[in-house]
């Protein structure tokens, strides 16, 4: 591995605990406050999922993952369209090579989002289809404009949602699901939310405000209990009852020895608001 490989595997440092810089050139990365955003930037093509486009996502999570300084990650598309999915002409024979060396791909991306242990908020302003909803369900919240088109149009091009199968059966009901991948369907942002893809569906020109509501009430909760909670949530996801609950105690017993819980009981007992340390 050269030198430059190894700066940038390093967990991300800068003044105000800001996110480092990395050679992206399709994600731009954002931070205010305790909030970071990542944000799809190819527009003029709806933001395509290409090797490049999922490699530098996965660098930009590591890096909110690793911040201390980030409690919850805004994830969204630039222009009118949260993702198109998967980059046909890539497919087709097209090349586009990452900028950062290799940090995996497409189902390396969706298993990312279990072990960050930082909700994370799909802002979806438009569009968001195959590859890109499997994103979107991958998220812990979506919240989405009401003109916003979703859907896993594959079968259209000779394709199937493969992938995305596992993370969609999760959130939606199965038959929903069947119908929408053997049909090709679009669905609209209200019956998105009515199968569980969504969690919020607002008028376009309050999208960024409920967005900025829900990422401040996310982080103003414990960062530990949150972390700690999230993990906890994804490893019995999957689990039989007998080996969850045992797993999910054992979990409350370690979380009541954290800093925060003890911060968190002793400011309601003294009517104030708490003050967490991450710890």
């Amino acid at each position: 591995m050269s030198d430059d490989q190894e700066r940038g595997s390093q967990a991300p440092e800068a003044a105000g605990g800001c996110f480092s810089e990395r050679p992206y050139r399709l994600v731009e990365v954002e931070q205010e406050g305790p909030v970071a955003t990542l944000r799809m930037n190819l527009p003029e093509r709806k933001n395509p999922l290409g090797p490049a486009m999922v490699n530098e996502l996965l660098w930009a999570l590591e890096d909110a993952k690793e911040a201390a300084s980030v409690r919850v990650i805004v994830l969204t598309g630039a222009g009118k369209a949260f993702s198109a999915g998967g980059d046909l002409k890539q497919m087709s024979g097209g090349t586009d090579g990452p900028s950062l060396p290799s940090k995996g791909d497409y189902v390396d991306l969706l298993e990312s989002f279990a072990g960050l242990g930082k909700p994370v908020i799909a802002r979806i302003p438009g569009y968001a289809m195959g590859g890109g909803l499997g994103l979107v369900a991958a998220c812990h919240f979506a919240v989405a404009s009401s003109d916003a088109i979703l859907g896993t149009p594959e079968i259209k091009r000779g394709l199937f949602p493969m992938m995305i199968m596992a993370v969609l059966q999760r959130i939606m009901p199965r038959r929903a699901l069947l119908r929408m991948m053997l049909l090709g369907e679009k669905l609209s942002a209200a019956e998105a939310l009515e199968h569980g893809i969504l969690s919020h569906v607002v008028e376009p020109d309050a999208l960024d405000a409920k967005v900025r509501e829900l990422s401040e009430a996310l982080a103003a909760n414990s960062p530990t209990a949150t972390r700690m909670g999230l993990r906890a949530f994804h490893a019995q996801a999957d689990l039989p009852l007998a080996e969850a609950l045992p797993m999910l105690r054992d979990q409350l017993f370690a979380i009541l020895g954290t800093e925060d819980a003890r911060e968190g009981l002793m400011a309601f007992l003294e009517k104030r608001e708490p003050r967490w340390t991450g710890r």
